[in-house]
């Protein structure tokens, strides 16, 4: 069986209330990597405020890591201790180049979609 497409988070809503195991993607930009522990760290901005998301790179090593190029990652959300949320990479790709607003904007509208159609199927089923 193959797993879950990816739930899109952005950087910013990445904490403790991400389930262990969903898979998820996201964004940022690659301002470290640790070959040695296998490890790492995406940034990404909100209003004025610096988010950091922890990617566990074993699953796509080696890759070629451009520090500071646009990172799009999809795997599963692992608690660890210390650590906090930390995404185990199935994919790691760099998308340097692409606009970054219009995929918020388009993250926004899919989530738009599929509230309209969860309350449509919940109204069918009534």
């Amino acid at each position: 069986m193959l797993p879950g497409a990816g739930v899109y988070y952005f950087p910013w809503e990445i904490n403790s209330s991400v389930p262990e195991g969903e898979a998820l993607r996201t964004f940022g930009r690659l301002c470290s990597y640790d070959l040695v522990r296998s490890e790492a760290i995406l940034t990404a901005q909100d209003s004025s405020a610096q988010y950091w998301v922890h990617v566990d790179t074993k699953f796509v090593e080696p890759f070629q890591a451009q520090l500071g190029s646009c990172y799009m990652v999809l795997g599963e959300a692992e608690h660890r201790e210390g650590e906090g949320l930390v995404v185990k990479a199935r994919i790691l790709t760099c998308v340097e180049g692409m606009n970054v607003p219009l995929l918020e904007q388009a993250i926004q509208e899919q989530r738009k979609y599929f509230n309209e159609r969860q309350e449509r199927m919940g109204n069918s089923t009534s």
